[in-house]
């Protein structure tokens, strides 16, 4: 793995931590999750051959702190920061931008909110259920997270969150359908530190975010709305499916399911090479 050249920006009410590898045009990969610019290792070099791939961590997370560790976080702060990273690394060229899960929902506003940045935006199982038709039933979801996180604490509201997002008919606990690669378990100590300002500031305010759809409308022909093979019936496949159909573009299939980007990193890195070129 080649070592990237790693840099810090700042923002408003933060720091972030990036990080740079390759030559070519700027691609800039959005983390979801609990993930920071780690979360890419595996697909970075490859994607390096043709781009400069830029990626961070998240304001909040891992290494990009906040001035106020108590502050609400809002998408499009988030955006706002992405934006940042293309004007410093791509000033007067439009970038590609990959977006994974929550990262995704900040890939959607940013080209929204500077479509004259963006070249192209590739948005993984962005879940934006403010769009679906049972919006309400999700709310009620993220309700129960948030009160649960407050009277019961951490682990119980994680146990809610994923409940809620798995088929109805599925049982299975999800750490027993996948063993994860070596890097990806490497990263469970940060993923675990950064379990709490996800669940009780991330969750909340990224799933009752509603996207500009008239906007999105404006501009999707350099929209890819993308979900895993394996997730189909589940709650984050769900937007993007019917994004697709609203907005009469196709829906691409990656590997795997939400986290397909980590159990199979060399095909989904190919499969987004050849939807970053279409």
């Amino acid at each position: 793995m080649t070592a990237p050249t790693i840099g810090s920006l700042r923002v408003n009410g933060a720091t972030l931590h990036y990080e740079v590898r390759g030559q070519g045009p700027l691609l800039l990969l959005i983390p979801g999750g609990t993930g920071g610019a780690s979360s890419f290792d595996n697909i970075a070099d490859d994607l390096a051959a043709e781009y400069t791939v830029a990626t961070y961590d998240p304001r909040g997370m891992s290494r990009s702190t906040l001035d106020d560790p108590e502050a609400e976080q809002r998408v499009s702060e988030h955006a706002d920061d992405a934006f940042r990273i293309l004007e410093l690394l791509s000033p007067g060229e439009p970038a590609r931008v990959f977006g994974a899960s929550s990262g995704g929902i900040v890939a959607v506003h940013l080209l929204t909110a500077h479509p004259e940045h963006v070249a192209c935006v590739v948005a993984h199982e962005p879940p934006l259920v403010e769009v679906l038709p049972d919006a309400s039933e999700h709310r009620v979801l993220i309700a129960r997270v948030k009160e649960t996180f407050r009277t019961q604490g951490l682990m119980p509201a994680v146990a809610v969150f994923a409940a809620g997002l798995k088929k109805d008919s599925d049982t299975t606990e999800p750490e027993a359908k996948i063993k994860l690669p070596p890097q990806a378990a490497a990263r469970a100590e940060q993923t675990m530190a950064n379990l709490p300002y996800f669940v009780g500031r991330i969750v909340p305010s990224f799933m009752s975010y509603a996207p500009d759809i008239q906007r999105l409308e404006a501009h999707v022909d350099r929209l890819v709305l993308a979900c895993g093979e394996d997730s189909r019936g589940e709650l984050p496949y769900r937007p993007a499916a019917f994004l697709a159909e609203r907005l009469g573009t196709e829906l691409q299939h990656f590997p795997g399911g939400h986290t397909g980007l980590t159990t199979h990193p060399a095909e989904f890195g190919e499969l987004l090479l050849k939807a970053l070129r279409a």
